[in-house]
């Protein structure tokens, strides 16, 4: 095919066709490895049991944006770079002001009065009471409520008592935070293993997108 081309004297033609396939070839191919990468990503976070928002959070850019070249390149990336980073290579996390870090237990809301996710600073002390700290020497310090009810039904949690509940001792103290020194997270991730993996068969990826050129008479 390509000798009859030249016969006929379309081989500027023909070279031209195969520029843009190439082109197109390339193109392709990054952008199935990109999303091969992506999907993968995801597939792994939600896997390591970090839900699927953290999952959702890769995202891929493919570049130049809306055309074919020989220098595509898909960027792969994560709106959620400090989580990934901490499960992708294990670290030790110790509280930015050097006291404890204080981790929810299921008696705490799940938000806190900001909307946020619950922590000391935005507990809802006005519809709960005050919280109290609990120091052990042995094993870890608490952060607790006192004169709490337990709800009924499916909201569950606790509510603060009424004032007959608590003259009657009808209360419970519930234990809303544990305390601790520092947290050592496992790694649970493996992105340049994702990354090698597809990285490695985009040579083979091209030439699979790579179209057949015909040069018409």
């Amino acid at each position: 095919m390509r000798l009859d081309a030249a016969i006929h004297g379309k081989l500027h033609e023909f070279m031209a066709a195969e520029a843009e396939a190439a082109k197109a070839a390339v193109t392709n191919a990054v952008k199935e490895v990109g999303n091969n990468i992506k999907q993968e990503l995801r597939a792994q976070v939600e896997s390591a049991g970090l839900g699927k928002g953290v999952a959702n959070a890769w995202r891929l850019q493919l570049f130049p944006k809306g055309k074919n070249s020989l220098n595509a390149a898909a960027y792969v990336k994560t709106k959620a770079p400090n989580i990934i980073y901490a499960f992708a290579y294990g670290v030790t996390i110790k509280s930015e002001k050097g006291f404890y870090l204080a981790i929810p237990t299921a008696a705490a809301p799940k938000r806190g009065t900001d909307g946020k996710r619950i922590n000391p600073s935005n507990f809802p002390e006005f519809a709960l009471g005050k919280l109290r700290f609990v120091y052990r020497p042995t094993g870890f310090s608490l952060l607790v409520v006192d004169d709490v009810r337990a709800r009924i039904g499916k909201r569950g949690g606790f509510a603060k008592a009424s004032s007959s509940a608590v003259a009657k001792g009808r209360t419970a103290t519930a234990v809303m935070f544990i305390l601790v020194p520092q947290v050592s997270l496992r790694k649970r991730l493996d992105i340049e293993a994702v990354v090698n993996k597809w990285g490695s068969q985009t040579a083979q990826l091209v030439l699979n997108n790579w179209p057949e050129v015909k040069i018409h008479d």
